[in-house]
């Protein structure tokens, strides 16, 4: 199978290609890396299946050759990145989930899209099943993400009952492991970052609100399952354990062996007090559940950030008193270079691409 990656040089995005090309797929990834990484996809160039496209998929998304299925994470995700770029989060899950479905019509391919448990809001019904229809703010701070997402579903479901396009419909809840970028602002990054670098772990409210963290790996498994399906869904992905924010402090003091201290600031707008799926229908639809405790998931997620820690300082720095659910960041790290290193180290310009392969303007 060939498939369209959008967002693929992102953290959820490389690790869906890496599983692709592991069981035989070929794959076109297609990003600009606002948020995304060259890093995360540098390993993959050399692989004989592997295509690189720099693409802003708000414009256009143009891919040559037969594809089979197209896979849409292509946005912002955590709210620090989609609070500093309100309009471009908008752009990318209106017209880019619009090209990216024009691209499945035009080949008949399958449609996956990376929707969000933020499709609930500040959930009145709690744990949330895919019957529920959500409590959001649509003009406060986070309506830029959460109505991009709504806006992608409606546009999808209207694809499907309008061209017959095969669409799958996945909401994300919080996940996390390595390739998160330190600064990004979520809770479990932002936590392993303040802890191997001795500043106070950032807690917003009294740390009793609650997330249920799912690990990549068990996330990825479920895109593929619903990727391989007929399924419309949309099916809630995520871990059906519910922790609370101070939980997760703990254990990640415990798991860096850190000194660090906690410190409480106030809730932020439309904070979620709880989020929990409810992942039934997955487990009888797509036959998938996650498998990795966080324990063991932590573990490895602090494996891969304490092997960058001369990276650390600057990305600490940023995140000062912000963590995930937050107001954007006050600084962030530099941005990466609109280069990407070829397969023997050497930097070769995004626009490049496998033989054959059309490049879209970014």
């Amino acid at each position: 199978m060939r498939v369209a990656v959008t967002g693929g040089g992102g953290f959820l995005g490389s690790h869906l290609c890496e599983a692709l090309l592991r069981r035989g797929d070929s794959v076109v990834c297609l990003d600009n890396f606002m948020t995304g990484s060259p890093e995360n996809i540098a390993p993959l160039l050399s692989h004989p299946s592997f295509e690189f496209q720099h693409a802003d998929v708000s414009t256009s998304v143009q891919v040559a050759g037969r594809v089979d299925a197209v896979a849409h994470l292509a946005s912002p995700a955590s709210p620090p990145d989609y609070l500093r770029h309100p309009l471009e989060t908008l752009a990318v899950g209106s017209r880019g989930t619009e090209n990216a479905l024009r691209l499945a019509l035009q080949h008949d391919a399958r449609f996956v899209l990376a929707s969000t448990s933020e499709i609930y809001g500040d959930p009145l019904v709690h744990p949330q099943e895919e019957t529920y229809w959500g409590n959001v703010n649509s003009i406060g701070p986070r309506s830029v993400y959460d109505e991009a997402k709504r806006y992608a579903e409606a546009v999808s479901t209207a694809y499907r009952r309008t061209h017959g396009v095969d669409v799958g419909i996945a909401r994300i809840f919080n996940t996390y492991g390595p390739r998160m970028r330190a600064h990004d602002g979520r809770v479990v990054s932002s936590f392993i970052t303040q802890a191997l670098t001795g500043e106070p772990l950032t807690i917003y409210g009294d740390g009793g609100q609650t997330r249920s963290f799912c690990y990549v790996d068990d996330l990825v498994r479920g895109l593929v399952s619903l990727l391989d399906s007929a399924e419309l869904g949309p099916f809630n992905l995520g871990n059906p354990v519910e922790r609370t924010v101070s939980e997760l402090a703990r254990l990640v003091l415990e798991m860096t062996g850190s000194s660090s201290e906690v410190k409480h600031h106030p809730l932020p707008v439309d904070d979620p007090v709880r989020r929990r799926p409810v992942i039934t229908r997955a487990r009888e639809v797509l036959g998938w559940e996650p498998e990795v405790d966080i324990t063991e998931g932590l573990r490895r997620t602090v494996a891969y950030f304490s092997a960058r820690a001369d990276r650390l300082g600057a990305s600490a720095a940023a995140i000062r008193g912000g963590q995930d659910e937050t107001v954007p960041l006050t600084a962030t790290a530099p941005l990466t270079p609109q280069t990407i290193p070829g397969p023997t180290g050497a930097a070769t310009g995004v626009t490049s691409a496998a033989p054959g392969a059309a490049v879209a303007g970014g």
